[in-house]
């Protein structure tokens, strides 16, 4: 696993792999969705395609665990967003995945904890507290920004920040 991490890291600076974000991400809702019948699950996507430069299981991985953690917390309400972000220049634009729940959410003052690898802040509900630090190493590994903090639903925002490939 680190290996290919550490092989992926080497090749950041090159485009090797190329994953559609809006199809990636449309069939993990419908899952989700079956899954949690009982949970309204909104998707929002952009008119044009957005394209994540990086390996498509490593965006499942990143948008499945946030997926899961919204849904297991959420009260009856999950929103999943994906935007271009300006959070890159020209020559490197971003894209946005946002994920929203209308759960307890994380006191700001507790988010860092809550990224620690097996820390988990609530053990009321089944977990291993590994799901949210994954999400932080790839990210990272990406050269993205992950942020949390309190949903305008009630709950939890996460937002990913990656890059995207040019249009």
């Amino acid at each position: 696993h680190y290996l290919q991490r550490a092989r992926m890291a080497a090749q950041r600076d090159t485009i090797v792999f190329r994953t559609p974000v809006g199809a990636t991400l449309e069939r993990m809702m419908r899952v989700m969705a079956k899954l949690n019948p009982a949970i309204r699950l909104t998707f929002s996507l952009p008119d044009e395609e957005i394209v994540f430069i990086g390996e498509k299981e490593d965006l499942e991985e990143i948008a499945g665990n946030l997926l899961e953690n919204a849904m297991k917390w959420a009260r009856g309400a999950v929103a999943v967003a994906v935007a271009r972000s300006d959070g890159g220049d020209e020559r490197q634009p971003m894209f946005a995945l946002v994920i929203e729940d209308d759960g307890p959410g994380i006191p700001e003052e507790r988010t860092r904890e809550a990224l620690t690898r097996g820390r988990r802040l609530d053990e009321t509900k089944p977990g291993t507290g590994l799901g949210l630090a994954i999400v932080a190493d790839l990210v990272k590994e990406y050269g993205g920004r992950l942020g949390l903090s309190r949903s305008a639903l009630g709950g939890l925002n996460a937002t990913v920040t990656l890059r995207c490939a040019q249009e």
